[in-house]
């Protein structure tokens, strides 16, 4: 006779917790959507996932507000029709979550102006615009920090750029839990190895990016023709003299990304055509013009029709917003009362 055991809570085991944020800024584009969102989709199969939109975070480069709720609106509307789903995941904006300010100015006492000049992102930001070195900028890595621990996450998905402040980040918790006790997990990098993509520029000029050559860029909203036109434009050159050559990185991007949209067979057959030399590459883009749309095109419209309904987005945003704060509120009145600012 079968005996069935039933599982005290503490047996069950919890979810690991991921967080990640989204800048409000620019449009999602190809990139984002095999660099982060397609990792994002299958994370929130596995763990207990707090994505959101970083609209603090822009405020760095001074958006017009007039365009900054729009924008929010947008990229959650491309993250919900890209996959991921408001059920499965705590889905929310910054802002919403006063916790991550108060977290931020208890984590500033523990942050050192030469610590934070030396992060290279910051240097980086100094040289291309000197004239808008603001706080912000400077304690951004402390502001990511506060995100991270306020959820208390010990897995962050974030690119080559961010790990410096995510190393940061594990600093901030260490030097916390050592001053005052034990409250946060270190966070670490995680990505799925097997699963990483680098989308290059179509013109072949460094990655696929928001704010540089948006004519080789391609954005989750561009027009049917707006991708066959820019793909038909991509660089290529006169086709290889021998055969079996390497390819070059701008032709190796054509085929990474027909592998991520067109069949097998396409993908073989144009591989075939190469390695033979002679390939015609006008075909070739002709063919992952029309695959990419098929791929784009149903991303971008249900994106705009969520964008429409702004009593769902409003919705989803007070119910992520909710989550994130029960769990926020709980991690500040433990970092309140180790710190001692706790009086009554």
């Amino acid at each position: 006779m079968l005996k069935f055991i039933k599982l005290r809570p503490d047996m069950v085991k919890e979810k690991e917790i991921v967080v990640s944020g989204i800048r409000s800024t620019g449009i999602l584009h190809l990139g984002n959507y095999f660099g982060a969102i397609r990792n994002y989709i299958r994370m929130q199969e596995e763990f207990n996932c707090y994505f959101f939109v970083a609209d603090w975070h822009a405020l760095t480069t001074h958006p017009d507000p007039k365009e900054l709720r729009g924008n929010v609106y947008r990229v959650l509307a491309e993250n919900i029709a890209s996959g991921l789903d408001p059920e499965k995941v705590t889905l929310y904006v910054q802002s919403d979550i006063p916790e991550i300010a108060e977290l931020y100015l208890l984590l500033n006492m523990m942050a050192y102006k030469g610590e934070l000049e030396r992060v290279p992102t910051f240097k980086d930001k100094v040289r291309q615009n000197p004239n808008n070195v603001n706080a912000g900028l400077l304690t951004y890595p402390v502001l990511m920090t506060a995100d991270i621990l306020v959820q208390r996450a010990v897995k962050v998905p974030v690119g080559k750029d961010q790990e410096q402040h995510l190393e940061m980040s594990r600093n901030f918790a260490q030097r916390f839990n050592e001053r005052y006790g034990y409250l946060f997990p270190e966070p670490f990098p995680f990505n799925y190895g097997d699963d990483l993509v680098r989308i290059m520029s179509l013109d072949g000029n460094g990655k696929m990016s928001k704010s540089e050559n948006e004519n080789s860029t391609l954005y989750l909203n561009d027009t049917d023709d707006a991708i066959r036109n820019k793909i038909k434009r991509a660089l290529t050159d006169s086709g290889p003299q021998q055969e079996n050559s390497e390819k070059p990185d701008y032709i190796n991007n054509l085929f990474t990304l027909m592998k991520l949209v067109s069949t097998p067979d396409t993908v073989q057959f144009f591989e075939e055509a190469f390695n033979k030399c002679n390939i015609r590459y006008g075909d070739m883009k002709k063919q992952l013009g029309e695959d990419m749309v098929a791929f784009i095109a149903p991303i971008r419209e249900k994106a705009a029709a969520i964008q429409q309904d702004h009593a769902y987005l409003h919705r989803i945003m007070r119910e992520g917003a909710d989550k994130a704060r029960e769990s926020a509120s709980k991690t500040l009145s433990e970092a309140r009362k180790l710190m001692g600012i706790n009086f009554y």
